[in-house]
Order: C-alpha cells, then structure tokens, then sequence
C-alpha cells in the first residue's frame, strides 16, 4: 500500500515549489495560494519565433508556411478593427497568384440542387447590381488555443491569436440568392475557392465547407471584397470571399468562385469526418470518438482576450495599470467582463462598450489596482448574453482541439 504525503508536508511541497517559481519570475506570486493545482505561471511558458509573410507584419507568427498559417500576439489585436496587415492567416492549400488574378473579370457560379436557375456574376456585377453593405464581423479559427490542450490534439498549435474584427465591405448573400431563387428544401451553401490542393491535383479541393441556410441568409452575411475599406489581402481571400462572422472562420470560404445550394447538409472537403466537429457528449481527455459521435460547430463559444499591457508588463508599486482588450460570443452578444487578479478567488467588473453592430466584438477595460509588490496574473473572463461564462481553466477536451475559450491571462511584476 502507497504511504500519503502527511497534510504538513504537502503544504510544505507547494510552498517550496512557489516559493521556486517566483525564483524564476523574480518576485514571489502573490495570491499563489489561490493558483490551481498544476497551472504553470503564464510567465513561465515557452515564447514563440517570429517570421514574416507578404502583405503581413513581420511580428505575426508563423505555424507553418505550407499551407501558410499564422497568428498575431494578442498584444499586438489592440485595435477596435484589426489591421490588414495584422489579420490571422489560415490556408488548407495553396492561394491563387496575384497576378493571375482579375477582379472584375472574376467570376463566381451559383449552382446545387435546391436552387431554381443556375447563375454566374462578375465581381463587377455583383457590385453593380446589388446593394453594398459594411459591417464588423468576428472571424476566428476554430482551433484557436489548440495548444493548451493536454493531451495534444493534432493540427496547428495555435495560440490566442488566430482572431479579428474587421470592417468587411460586400453584399449580403440573402439578397444575391433570392434574385436567383431558392427551392423549398434548400438547407444548407457550401462554397468552393480557386485555392490548389497541396497535392496539386485539380480534382481535390483542399476546403470546401458551408452553413445552414438560416446563417446563409442572415442580414450579416456577406459576399466580401473589401477589408477596412480596402481590397482583401492576398492570404485572406483577395479578391473576394465569404464572412459569416460568429461562426468558426473556415466557413467564410476564400478566393470564393462557386456556391453551391443544397438540399442536404454540405459533404465538401472538411466538413465530413471530424473536421470542425466536436464530441455531441463530453468525453474524457484522449479517448477516441467515433465520427457519428461528432457535432458539427457552429456559434463560436464566448471569450476574451486581453490586448494591453502586453503579457510581461511590469509597473511600479502604489502604481494603478489600466487593461483593455475585446471579448465576443459567436451568434450571441457579451453581457459582462470581469477581471481577476488573485487566480479567480474574486472577480471585479471591467467596462464593456456595446457592440459597433451584431457579430462584432466589443472593447473592454478596468484600472486594476495590486495591494503589494510581487508577481501577479490578470485574467479576464466574459459572460454572454445567455448567461454563459468562459471557464477559468480549459474546456471541455475534444481530440481536434476546438473551442478552447478559457480565461486570457497574462502575467504583471509590481516592483
């Protein structure tokens, strides 16, 4: 039989190991009492490499670069609209060449089973013949903060920055498909892009996912071409492409050339299997799920980040900091914003501004104030319209790691 660790010794353990910790922060961790069992100070975690991609940041960081995929520091989302040059980056395959592209020569077809005339437009008629509309949407990888999770899940091992809120400018698709017609048992769009296979093969599409029609014909929706009032990025769809914001980023298809309407849930390239799925049951962390066991994800989860001060920032004692950053919640709007200070014993309330229209994000902020010198975490928690809170800790596990919406935290040194 196992000899247990006297209680006495225990707290002698977790002191000593604290006590190593702040060692290695330089300050003790004030509140550490509070610290879960096991949490490794945010501080304490590995940094990443930085690389550059064309019409990008050099600070972005890069997971791969075939196909390119890259993220942002959150430090660096701090804007109420994302830069285009600071928007995430996430490709299934290859991108078509800039200059083989014609903007207004650009042609997308509307074809499927549940629509009553197959049609095609120009981007140019597009433009001419239907009503522009801008709106702030949320965009954000499905698997973004895939790398928290334990036991690793496979595919990019995305931090917090695979995120943003931009001005996008286009047409709403409701209006495009009921010029044309839609037939009763329409359910569902997927869409099609003039992206490659990493294979090179023409004849497999490296992505081709889609929504119900109820997202599909949501006021929000829209064929886009422009970013912030200007041409799409290369990387994120240029010329033109789908946003659905709220909802996982790969169904905003991008280089988009054909929509397809069908009378039966879209069977495109990643949206069988257990792409963008997630267990219709919990589980428990590494089991195996069988693909009929697997929900399809829609409205993205509520969550937070802090985008200032950068993680790191130290202050100086008597001294208050101020925070702020964004928090969203797929289909639904954030209530309410709170922060912590001593590892989520107690929460105080942040300022939150409504949002700019439905499906943007929204801006936070609070002065916090430390009661001594020492190493501290802010962490920030948002709470959604339903009454839905981000856990404190990680999710749910699922064996693609999505939807990671745990507390944003960052580290802070009173000196």
């Amino acid at each position: 039989m196992q000899n247990k660790i006297p209680l006495s010794r225990r707290h002698f353990l977790r002191q000593t190991t604290l006590t190593t910790m702040g060692f290695a922060l330089g300050a003790p961790i004030v509140f550490g009492h509070f610290m879960p069992k096991g949490l490794t100070p945010v501080a304490l975690s590995n940094g990443a490499s930085f690389d550059s991609l064309p019409g990008k940041r050099p600070e972005m960081i890069v997971l791969n670069e075939r196909p390119v995929n890259a993220e942002t520091p959150p430090h660096l989302l701090n804007d109420v609209l994302t830069p285009k040059d600071l928007f995430f980056v996430r490709n299934n395959g290859l991108p078509p060449r800039r200059d083989e592209i014609n903007a207004d020569t650009w042609t997308i077809r509307f074809d499927g089973e549940a629509l009553r005339t197959e049609k095609s437009f120009t981007l140019a008629e597009l433009k001419a013949q239907f009503k522009h509309y801008t709106y702030q949407l949320t965009l954000e990888c499905g698997g973004n903060g895939r790398k928290e999770f334990n036991p690793p899940a496979k595919g990019n091992q995305w931090g917090l920055g695979a995120v943003g809120c931009a001005a996008w400018t286009g047409v709403r698709l409701k209006d495009v498909l009921n010029a044309i017609g839609l037939k009763s048992n329409a359910v569902y769009i997927g869409y099609y892009g003039k992206d490659m296979h990493l294979s090179g093969d023409p004849d497999k599409n490296p992505i081709s996912r889609g929504v119900p029609m109820s997202k599909a014909l949501e006021e929000e929706s829209l064929i886009a071409w422009a970013m912030n009032g200007e041409d799409l990025p290369l990387l994120n769809g240029y010329p033109v492409r789908l946003v659905f914001g709220g909802w996982p980023a790969s169904c905003s298809g991008k280089w988009l050339e054909r929509i397809s309407i069908r009378n039966k849930v879209h069977d495109g390239a990643k949206m069988v299997g257990q792409s963008y799925r997630v267990p219709c049951k919990p589980v428990a962390p590494g089991s195996k799920v069988e693909d009929k066991d697997m929900c399809i994800i829609e409205s993205m989860p509520v969550k937070s980040l802090i985008t200032y001060p950068k993680s790191g920032a130290q202050i100086k004692a008597g001294k208050q900091l101020p925070i702020n950053g964004h928090a969203w919640a797929g289909d639904l709007e954030v209530a309410k914003v709170e922060y912590s200070i001593d590892f989520g014993a107690t929460w105080q309330a942040c300022q939150l501004k409504p949002p700019a229209n439905r499906l943007a994000w929204q801006q936070f902020n609070a002065s916090v104030s430390f009661p001594q010198k020492g190493y501290y975490e802010v962490w920030a928690k948002a709470i959604d319209s339903n009454g839905q809170a981000q856990p404190m800790l990680l999710p749910g596990w699922n064996p693609k790691g999505y939807l990671n919406n745990a507390c944003h935290r960052i580290a802070i040194k009173v000196a």
